[in-house]
């Protein structure tokens, strides 16, 4: 039985695996060591809970700015998908938002329809730039990006 929990530091390896993965199907961006461990109170982990250790799936929810915060870093392992353990593991980061007091949460995605049936709507990327100027510029898509900006207004 899967188990959302907030990430702890011996999930740091696995969490990696898991993002490099996927980041290397360029499916989102890759995640360094230091990053994650940098980062790793922002980290849920979805883990089977019959396996110590098996984490399943990743996400986070990072603070941008006043009132603003991005769910990112959203990955489940192959075997594991299509089972919604993704759509626990952004639900759990849009309570967290709501508990932190954040207004909008924004994604940025290949995943247009997914993130639609929790209320994101498309927005031009122009309209977050303090994300642009902080992570995008040292992303090897800028300024080509095919990814899709989208918000949630809490």
């Amino acid at each position: 039985m899967p188990m959302i929990r907030k990430a702890k530091i011996q999930d740091v390896k696995s969490i990696h695996e898991i993002l490099n993965y996927h980041a290397n199907q360029s499916l989102l961006l890759p995640r360094s060591l230091s990053e994650l461990y940098d980062h790793l109170r922002d980290f849920y982990v979805i883990e089977n809970t019959g396996v110590k250790g098996s984490i399943l799936g990743v996400c986070s929810l990072n603070i941008s700015w006043e009132g603003l915060g991005e769910i990112r870093s959203l990955a489940v392992v192959e075997e594991s998908q299509r089972r919604g353990l993704g759509s626990e593991l952004v639900e759990a980061c849009l309570s967290e938002a709501v508990e932190l007091g954040l207004s909008k949460v924004f994604v940025l995605t290949l995943i247009r329809d997914f993130f639609a049936r929790f209320g994101f709507r498309e927005v031009e990327k122009s309209s977050l730039p303090h994300k642009i100027w902080a992570d995008c510029v040292k992303c090897p898509r800028f300024p080509d990006c095919d990814e899709i900006a989208m918000i949630l207004e809490l």
